[in-house]
């Protein structure tokens, strides 16, 4: 547990010396009774007790007290909330290889499908982009609250020749950064960023994807990195049978280079878990709530419960 003002828990300390004072009163008070000659004179002159109900009482006051002590000192607890503000570039693979139906019905429709999943996760608060990459790096969707247009772009991938995976990442910091100075100008403060991109394949054209991790690591955005579709995935080219599994090593070196985090998904229901989990990590973040309340009203009606037994069984509150 946590206390945003931990100062004040300097008054368990009054608490504790309260009950080492009580302590001290009945231990004398057992000595007074011992040193008595006549006890059962003392029976017949002394006035009844609650006995151990007065102990019982007091047991309720000092938990009172403890309890408001730790009210004042306001303590916290951790809260999964929404982000503020954030950009989310996806970046989806739409080259030739997205055909292959290892994935049913093909690569790229169980992707598009889990994609629209995903911009449905996100706070509302997030801007998410969208990029596709086959040959080149394209930004369909630049950053932006408008869930409906990323779906509908999601929706209008389509096939290409090549994987430009560097330069997947290479667009996707060039929306972030026009964004974010876009954001500046107006006197807000840039947004935190980061990038998601799936593949199923090989860097085959375009910058190098050791440039792509030195470009974002400069830009300090995360890239996580999604290697979709099985190793036995294939597609048909010029008549003959090619494997088509996705370069894990490259997309696992991309991600723990920039402090993103790597993911595999061999099917359309593993995809949906991975964009799920991203998208928690993403889009929410954990705060310190104050939940000082809680033990005020305990405190309080605790303290009410040592008053009310002290008038039941003494008639009186002292």
């Amino acid at each position: 547990m946590h206390f945003l003002s931990p100062v004040y828990l300097v008054l368990l300390i009054a608490v504790a010396a309260l009950a080492a004072v009580y302590l001290v009163l009945q231990l004398r008070r057992k000595q007074y009774v011992a040193r008595f000659s006549n006890v059962e004179l003392l029976g017949s002159v002394a006035p009844r007790r609650p006995g151990w109900r007065r102990h019982l009482t007091f047991a309720l006051l000092m938990i009172g007290l403890v309890v408001l002590s730790l009210g004042v000192a306001k303590p916290s607890s951790a809260v999964r909330v929404p982000r503020d503000n954030a950009t989310v570039m996806l970046a989806i693979d739409v080259s030739l290889s997205m055909e292959a139906t290892d994935v049913l019905p093909n690569r790229l429709s169980a992707a598009q499908s889990a994609g629209r999943d995903f911009v449905k996760l996100l706070p509302s608060q997030i801007n998410l982009g969208l990029v596709s990459f086959a040959r080149n790096a394209n930004v369909i969707v630049p950053p932006t609250i408008d869930r409906a247009s990323v779906d509908k772009g999601i929706q209008s991938l389509r096939l290409a020749n090549y994987t430009a995976i560097g330069e997947a990442v290479f667009s996707s910091l060039d929306a972030i950064s026009l964004f974010s100075r876009t954001a500046t100008a107006n006197g807000s403060t840039a947004p935190p960023a980061r990038i998601v991109l799936l593949s199923d394949g090989t860097n085959t054209v375009g910058r190098s994807v050791a440039d792509a991790i030195a470009a974002a690591r400069k830009a300090h955005v995360q890239v996580s990195t999604i290697a979709f579709g099985t190793p036995n995935g294939t597609v048909v080219s010029n008549g003959s049978t090619v494997g088509v599994p996705a370069d894990e090593d490259t997309l696992r070196l991309i991600a723990t280079e920039t402090g993103g985090t790597f993911n595999t998904a061999h099917t359309e229901v593993e995809l949906r878990s991975v964009y799920k989990d991203i998208g928690s990590q993403i889009g929410y973040t954990t705060k310190q709530r104050d939940i000082s309340w809680r033990f005020m009203f305990v405190g309080l009606l605790t303290l009410f419960a040592a008053g009310g037994a002290a008038m039941l069984w003494s008639g009186r509150l002292v």
